[in-house]
């Protein structure tokens, strides 16, 4: 997993032009490598879906990317900047290289085209050659390999359950294998048997197809679980980056701290839940220095006036993690 797949360089995300702009990411920097899951985490508001379509260019206006490259790495040939891709390069790089997995499956599916007719119609746009019995027998092949059976290539969206939408999604991303899938909070509107059962499902296809996954949510227990690394957003910035166990167990930020004991322990004793106090920051009117530091219960000097920088801390496993945070200095900024 050394290889790396996307790298997100100083990516800048405003919504609006100008001294009125809404600043949503900020200089963010974040490498996926090949074959590997990084989870995503934050409270709603801290920009994480931004990022997302930020790096794949899917931004609704008012929204631009105001600075920074995505760089991908193709299996073969050069990398290149995602940002500067012509349309035409940009609709063929789409689902072929980098597939989306969005939040509301019934949203996304379209309600008046039957499943075989959404999934085929992806094959259609990327390999015209194919014929239209080879589309159909890829479809079925991609429903089997989700976990529904071939005779509902006939149904439409409302006739599936919600757990069966989402896994013709997971299905339409993956028709064309891409290198990367984006999946943005893929699992939020299920019960907690039925996420179990696709993000298992989701492991399975990885290790199966040779994917990368970048997962984003805001449930913290999910990553710590299925993720390789993770990355923590708040305030439209990365502010503590580790692998799943090392943020589990030896969590840095405070704001990681408290996303950490906002869920119960499945394993041990029992232990009281902490919520963080106060609310996400306004975008419009952020606060000087750490954007934490108002509900942050270790702020101190520093925080109030300065913008700690993300980097690797001075700790034994400094060289595999980064941190942006006043409480522990850095050797080696990112960025």
């Amino acid at each position: 997993m050394n290889e790396p797949v996307l790298e997100i360089k100083n990516l800048n995300v405003d919504y609006g032009l100008g001294d009125q702009a809404v600043h949503a990411v900020r200089d963010v920097n974040l490498t996926l490598h090949r074959g590997e899951v990084l989870g995503l985490a934050g409270e709603s508001g801290s920009g994480k879906s931004t990022l997302a379509y930020g790096l794949t260019r899917l931004l609704a206006p008012p929204g631009v990317v105001s600075g920074g490259e995505v760089i991908y790495h193709p299996e073969q040939g050069e990398p290149y900047d995602v940002l500067g891709l012509t349309d035409r390069q940009l609709q063929a790089f789409r689902w072929a290289e980098t597939a989306i997995v969005f939040q509301g499956a019934m949203n996304s599916l379209n309600p008046v085209h039957k499943i075989s007719t959404q999934l085929t119609d992806v094959l259609a746009a990327h390999e015209p050659q194919m014929s239209s019995h080879s589309r159909n027998a890829r479809a079925r092949e991609m429903l089997k390999l989700v976990g529904i059976s071939a005779d509902r290539m006939d149904a439409y969206p409302h006739q599936l359950s919600g757990g069966m939408r989402q896994r013709v999604m997971i299905g339409m991303a993956l028709i064309l294998q891409p290198q990367v899938v984006i999946m943005d909070e893929p699992t939020t509107a299920l019960d907690v048997v039925m996420q179990r059962q696709i993000l298992g499902q989701l492991i399975e296809l990885r290790e199966r197809l040779g994917f990368s996954v970048i997962f984003i949510t805001h449930d913290l227990s999910l990553l710590v679980e299925f993720s390789n690394r993770i990355a923590i957003m708040y305030g439209g910035r990365i502010v503590e980056e580790a692998q799943a166990a090392t943020l589990y167990k030896d969590s840095l930020h405070p704001y990681s701290n408290g996303l950490l004991s906002s869920f119960p322990a499945l394993r041990g004793p029992r232990r009281e839940l902490a919520g963080i106090p106060g609310s996400p920051p306004d975008l419009k009117g952020m606060p000087s220095g750490c954007s934490f530091h108002p509900r942050c219960p270790k702020a101190f000097d520093p925080c109030a006036d300065n913008i700690p920088v993300l980097g690797r801390p001075d700790t034994p496993d400094g060289a595999t993690r980064t941190v942006a945070c006043w409480l522990h200095p850095v050797q080696q900024t990112v960025g």
